[in-house]
């Protein structure tokens, strides 16, 4: 219950001894009012002072949902309290978390690493922004820097939260809800930004801030070649309300081209460097503008730099390594080095223009980039690649007239994931997954010939499963939710022919049969199958339904046909009992997400209910009759410009720098290594067709999050 003042305690004697935590009506008395066993308790809470009234306040949760409130006016008396309660129920093992400051204490259920059938009980202490985690089997405790999460969601009903690492993903679950909402609350509080200085906000792995990565990130894509980029003004409310949905949790936006305006989230970066409480520099900086001698000027601003904390350091290097690349750009942007000085100067120092050297501390970080933040010359070299490369995409987009704001530069690949079979391509909002495969085949000068079904493809590495993107479908979408285990690939759709030969000849749009399934298990492990199973399925026009027997009456499970991805290929991990099969994802309206399995005895079936699938999905039209005339009726561009991209949607820096050095000599001379067709059983089975795709990912699974 919630207490909201001292009235609503009462004073009693409390005695912790062998194991049993007692409370007693006086210290006279020899019967106490109550008692707990240490080992019932599950968790404990050292809260806030004035939480409840009193300087000093901490909660016990044990096993049978009951939670108990103590308090004193003694802060050092409670500290001991607290200290003496947790190391009576910690194992010997977990003891370390004892040595934290923490909030919150106490053991949970979670799952992680390859083994995710069995849940394990692990014990947590969450200090500030930081949770302590002792794993079973771990020699040591573990830090998880929650701030630095790439995902914190709920799974299920309340029921899982979801921790998503670099390297690995954690689901923890409550023993007791009440005690469960009570970590979720305190997890998800200490994940989000809690202040105005830069090291209290989310943060990327390079320590950066969110805010500050997801403007950067898309002002590169969407506006380096904007006219007066930084020096406009964006609309105020727009603004306010950007920054504020950022504050509030950076990590879930998603900045996009049509939703947001470059000089709005311009203006947002702005103004959020004028309004942390920290600021980036100190007036030592403004004392070395004022030297003459370079030599003696740089030094000191290494010096200045390396000094600074590891987040101001990290955001200095990423904000003026963008603005390096802004006024590389400067005939078109109209912002050179000063420029971009004149805006930054004030509001980086938050001087409000009242001292001119602020503007010469920046403009002396862009002049001087190379030297001050000692970018060695390999990376140079590939950096003035890169900005050579947009450059000539920006000239060539606006000499043809085709040039639209907000295109995005994605990486596909051409039959196969290889680095000699990338294609770099600006993706405008309008465009289809069959305008992208012209485009491919445009530019490697491969004729369509009638029977060759070219489809473009979407590849999700991790589940070792791929989907054929409709023809009609637009790209740039599907480019925002790939995962980073995703990309696209434009290659023959080999069942096709046979797919259209089934759907000609069939009566009607529905199919059922008996198929094997599986449902990827939930989190808690709650009446789900641990392994593949018989069942009944239905599918029509409006929706795919579940039996558990053909006689049965009432479906066990039901889905709307129009929140079903269908991809073909089940990842081995699954053990599924024959390799024709497909890996489904549903997601409704709610944002609620499913994800399982089903497998066929042949391949013909598979194809068949493929088919089905394709066409109530698409009314009936899964491939396009007029291909040849539209591809004929395309413009064709110059394939030697715009082909190069300066920073792919998908794939990490080095793997982008690595794509345009590929590239830059001449992207037409790049040999392109076509596969040989293997005749055999798995065919349908798009995976394991290439070398590439049979490789062992070693990653985790987010249960039923896509």
């Amino acid at each position: 219950q919630d207490f909201n003042g001292k009235c609503e305690f009462s004073r009693r004697w409390c005695h912790l001894h062998d194991g049993i935590f007692s409370y007693y009506e006086s210290n006279t008395s020899t019967v106490p009012n109550g008692e707990m066993r240490v080992q019932e308790i599950v968790s404990l809470v050292h809260n806030p002072i004035d939480a409840h009234g009193f300087t000093s306040t901490f909660e016990v949760y044990v096993e049978s949902e009951r939670l108990y409130l103590f308090g004193l006016d003694n802060p050092e008396g409670i500290k001991e309290w607290v200290k003496c309660i947790a190391k009576s129920f910690l194992p010997l093992a977990a003891e370390g978390l004892l040595s934290h400051d923490f909030e919150r204490l106490g053991r949970l259920q979670y799952k992680g690493g390859l083994n995710l059938e069995r849940a394990k009980e692990g014990w947590f202490a969450l200090e500030q922004s930081t949770l302590y985690a002792y794993l079973e089997g771990s020699e040591k405790e573990e830090a998880i820097h929650l701030r630095k999460l790439q995902e914190l969601s709920i799974q299920g009903d309340n029921e899982v939260l979801v921790l998503v690492e670099r390297r690995r993903t954690l689901y923890i679950q409550g023993e007791r809800k009440l005690d469960f909402l009570g970590w979720v609350a305190a997890i998800q509080k200490a994940a989000g930004s809690s202040g105005d200085t830069l090291s209290e906000q989310q943060l990327t792995d390079t320590d950066v801030p969110v805010i500050v990565d997801r403007c950067i990130d898309y002002i590169t894509q969407c506006g380096l070649s904007s006219e007066g980029l930084y020096r406009k003004s964006g609309q105020n409310s727009k603004t306010t309300g950007l920054l504020e949905v950022l504050r509030r949790d950076a990590r879930k936006v998603r900045l996009k081209e049509g939703e947001h305006q470059v000089d709005d989230v311009a203006n947002t970066l702005k103004r959020f460097f004028r309004d942390i409480g920290d600021g980036l520099f100190t007036k030592d900086w403004l004392v070395t503008s004022s030297l003459e001698d370079e030599k003696e000027k740089i030094s000191r601003y290494r010096r200045l730099l390396n000094g600074l904390p590891g987040v101001n350091r990290a955001t200095v290097k990423a904000l003026i390594n963008h603005l390096y690349r802004v006024q590389c750009f400067a005939d078109m942007n109209q912002m050179n080095t000063h420029n971009l000085a004149i805006v930054f100067g004030p509001t980086l120092f938050q001087t409000d223009g009242q001292d001119y050297k602020a503007g010469r501390v920046v403009e002396d970080l862009i002049r001087c980039y190379v030297d001050i933040f000692s970018v060695d010359e390999e990376e140079m070299r590939k950096q003035q690649e890169e900005i050579t490369a947009i450059m000539k995409m920006r000239i060539a987009g606006s000499s043809s007239g085709t040039q639209q704001a907000g295109d995005f530069i994605c990486t596909v690949y051409l039959e196969e994931k290889k680095t000699e079979t990338e294609q770099h391509i600006r993706v405008p909002a309008t465009m289809t997954a069959e305008e992208l495969v012209f485009e491919i085949l445009d530019r490697r000068k491969i004729v369509m010939k009638e029977k060759d079904f070219w489809s473009c493809f979407e590849v999700n590495e991790r589940e070792e499963a791929e989907r054929p993107l409709h023809y009609s479908e637009k790209v740039l979408p599907i480019l925002h939710s790939l995962g980073k285990d995703s990309y696209l690939v434009v290659k023959r759709q080999l069942s096709m022919d046979s797919m259209l030969l089934y759907l000609a000849s069939k009566v009607g749009d529905s199919k059922h049969g008996m198929m094997k399934f599986r449902e990827e298990k939930n989190l808690l492990g709650l009446g789900l199958s641990t392994g593949f199973h018989d069942r009944y399925f239905i599918l029509n026009s409006e929706c795919l339904r579940l039996y558990k027997e053909v006689r049965s009456h009432k479906p066990e499970k039901e889905w709307p046909v129009k929140n079903l991805k269908i991809y073909l290929g089940i990842k081995k991990k699954a053990r599924p009992p024959s390799c024709w099969g497909f890996t489904v994802f549903f997601e409704n309206e709610k944002m609620e997400k499913q994800q399982w399995y089903l497998c066929c005895d042949t391949q013909m079936e598979l194809r068949a209910w493929f088919a089905t699938f394709l066409s109530v999905q698409h009314g009936g039209n899964i491939w396009p009759s007029e291909s040849s005339k539209i591809r004929a009726s395309r413009i064709q561009q110059d394939s030697r410009l715009g082909n190069i991209s300066l920073i792919p949607l998908r794939g990490n820096e080095s793997e982008m720098r690595n794509s345009v050095a590929a590239f830059t000599t001449d992207p037409l001379t790049v040999r392109l290594g076509l596969r040989q067709q293997r005749a055999c059983r798995v065919e349908q089975t798009p995976l394991t067709r290439h070398s590439s795709h049979t490789q062992a990912h070693v990653c985790e699974r987010r249960g039923n999050t896509v």
